[in-house]
């Protein structure tokens, strides 16, 4: 709600305390990284940071660096490490862990500790270790372990180090409180009400301008590569297979189409049921009272309600005879299933106690000839042999590039063929070729981006349990603009493009200085050298601009920064051209009666506080250590991930 005070919450700090999702962020990429002490990349590696002698070496940073970037992918496929680099990945990683290491350097001399009770309890409570019953399962444990290329050490480490900061910062960021008289100022700001006008200069209304020179052109590429670069393609392997592959062997036989039906003789031959109704008592001779009752005349119903049973109580329904043998026993189905219609048995013992039953009625299920059943019969056992059978060509062709098969000489043993891709970014596009798709592949292009130039080909799935893939990389185009003459076209539009937005800028800010100088917005716009659409007149409180869940116009935004009867430019999207925001009345909230808002604003700045009080608290912490940064070796190891020619 008071995003219009402050951005959003960023803390580096916070993130120890918001709960167990911080632990399984470090087995699923996704985070900020490791919290742990020491060298947990495994010592010897080049040291990038100490902290009081605590080491940060380049291992570490590496893998917390090879996460966050396949997080990163999630959003953005095209992500390369080159642009993930230049963001400032690496400096924020090593800061992280310095911010991190001094924490849980700090706690440990307080006497804090993370008993290894605590540490499981946590382990266990990571969501990517629980099966679906919701349960730890030590497979899942260290498959996701495996996956993230994670020690069991590393993992407990970095949980214990957050245990540690943690019970440091709970107290620190939850003491903060906020005076109503201080939250009632700020809920009134929310309701305070301003109405303006916006205008927009587009850069379409300022004419094509002069013609640009090659010259002009060449140099404004330069300037602006960057935005014309495209991100890093793969050339990619792939050999396809699926259930049409091992059709034939999957083919069911006659011979297990009738095996199957004899085997399922229950399902398929003559059946009896029998709707049953009973009375279950605890001793022999209540049984035994009951049963002569009825031999002597008396109705079962009227019996079994004399001994207190309803219509509802003693009623079972349809049942087979092993339905029935499993709600009650093997001998009280017997009995059931061999007396006559209407017939009562003698009674009969289960663990339940003595059973009475009637047999209320008999139907018979005539059997179903195998020729009415084989399609259903034939579905069943090929889709288990196909199963099966891809299964074990799965298995086959892993066996076989584990023990150094080429992917040509596997797919030649197994009739594949092998197709290539052009280079296509991690979402799968083309360059050289918008039309270009190849959807079959999508499942695969993570995987794909995130393999070694000479890692061994993979057996990967495309759609679970019906087609796979054999995958390699043929070749890597690393991201780079494209040469000038291949782009020419394109560049000159953005440079004439660029041109009349500037020339859009200039009367844009002519009109602002006609405003603030006193002309109405209306007359400044009809004064303005070239024909311009009419402005428009909005209204608004200043709590409708600050909701999360809905997305505000920037002008809107902007009119609630400006000082009474200002105006602003503000570039709108897409090179469009340029926003006039003008503010012309502020009338003032009042949250008095609004005891809602009052306290929401009081919560919503206590969060505020708590994190910039856990933020002061890291960075003295931090300011009180001894902390060395290898700058030679945090650059090392920026041009080893960037790779040849890339530094």
């Amino acid at each position: 709600m008071l995003k219009i005070f402050r951005s959003g919450a960023s803390s580096k700090f916070l993130l120890v305390f918001l709960g167990l999702a911080l632990f399984a962020m470090v087995v699923t990429g996704f985070g900020t990284g490791g919290m742990g002490l020491g060298d947990l990349g495994g010592m010897g590696d080049e040291t990038l940071a100490e902290v009081e002698g605590e080491t940060i070496g380049s291992a570490q940073v590496r893998d917390q660096v090879d996460r966050q970037l396949a997080n990163a992918r999630q959003q953005q496929p095209d992500l390369d490490m080159a642009a993930f680099l230049r963001s400032g990945a690496l400096g924020e990683i090593v800061t992280q862990l310095v911010s991190n290491t001094a924490l849980t350097v700090f706690g440990r001399e307080q006497g804090l500790t993370a008993s290894k009770r605590m540490v499981d309890g946590e382990i266990a409570s990571i969501p990517a270790f629980q099966n679906l019953a919701g349960q730890f399962d030590d497979g899942a444990f260290r498959a996701a372990l495996s996956r993230e290329n994670l020690s069991e050490k590393q993992l407990r480490d970095e949980i214990a180090g957050t245990l540690i900061s943690r019970q440091l910062l709970l107290p620190v960021a939850g003491s903060p409180k906020v005076p109503e008289a201080m939250a009632l100022q700020y809920a009134s700001l929310l309701l305070e009400r301003r109405s303006g006008s916006v205008g927009i200069v587009p850069a379409a209304a300022m004419g094509a301008g002069t013609e640009p020179t090659d010259a002009e052109v060449a140099a404004f590429y330069k300037e602006n590569e960057g935005r014309y670069t495209i991100p890093e393609r793969r050339v990619l392997r792939y050999a396809e297979f699926g259930a049409d592959k091992v059709a034939a062997a999957a083919a069911p036989t006659d011979a297990e189409i009738a095996a199957f039906y004899q085997a399922n003789a229950a399902r398929y031959g003559a059946r009896e049921t029998r709707s049953l109704s009973q009375v279950v008592l605890p001793d022999q001779a209540a049984a035994r009272a009951l049963a002569a009752k009825v031999a002597a005349g008396t109705s079962f119903a009227a019996a079994a309600s004399e001994a207190g049973f309803s219509a509802a109580d003693t009623a079972v329904g349809e049942r087979s005879q092993a339905q029935f043998a499993q709600l009650t026993s093997e001998a009280v189905a017997n009995a059931a299933f061999a007396a006559a219609e209407g017939a009562v048995t003698a009674p009969t013992q289960s663990p339940l106690g003595w059973h009475v039953v009637r047999v209320d009625d008999i139907a018979t299920i005539a059997a179903t000839p195998l020729s009415a059943v084989r399609d259903e019969i034939a579905a069943q056992i090929g889709a288990r042999k196909s199963e099966e059978a891809l299964g074990a060509l799965v298995t086959r062709i892993e066996d076989a590039l584990a023990e150094g098969a080429t992917m040509q000489e596997v797919a030649q043993a197994e009739g594949l063929t092998i197709r290539e891709t052009p280079p296509i970014t991690g979402s799968g596009i083309q360059f050289d070729d918008p039309n270009f798709k190849a959807p079959e592949l999508q499942p695969v292009l993570e995987t794909a981006f995130d393999m070694a130039p000479d890692e061994d080909p993979l057996v990967e799935t495309l759609v679970p349990n019906q087609r796979f893939a054999i995958l390699a990389i043929a070749r890597i185009v690393p991201a780079a603009a494209p040469p000038l003459a291949e782009v020419g076209d394109r560049v000159k539009a953005d440079l004439v493009q660029r041109r009349a937005l500037d020339r859009a800028k200039a009367v844009a800010t002519s009109i602002v200085a006609k405003i603030n100088a006193g002309t109405s917005a209306a007359q400044a716009f009809a004064e303005a050298e070239r024909p311009l659409p009419a402005i428009e007149t909005v209204t608004a409180r200043r709590l409708d601009v600050a909701r999360p869940d809905q997305p505000i116009p920037p002008p809107l935004a902007m009119m609630f920064s400006l000082p009474k009867g200002k105006a602003r430019i503000l570039q709108a999207p897409n090179g469009q051209g340029w926003f006039v925001v003008h503010l012309q009345e502020t009338v003032p909230g009042n949250a008095a009666e609004s005891p809602g808002l009052i306290e929401a604003t009081r919560t919503q700045f206590e969060g505020i506080l708590g994190e910039e009080y856990a933020n002061q608290f890291g960075r003295a912490v931090e300011g009180g250590m001894d902390v060395e940064r290898n700058q030679d070796a945090i650059n090392a190891l920026r041009g080893q991930l960037l790779g040849p020619g890339l530094q």
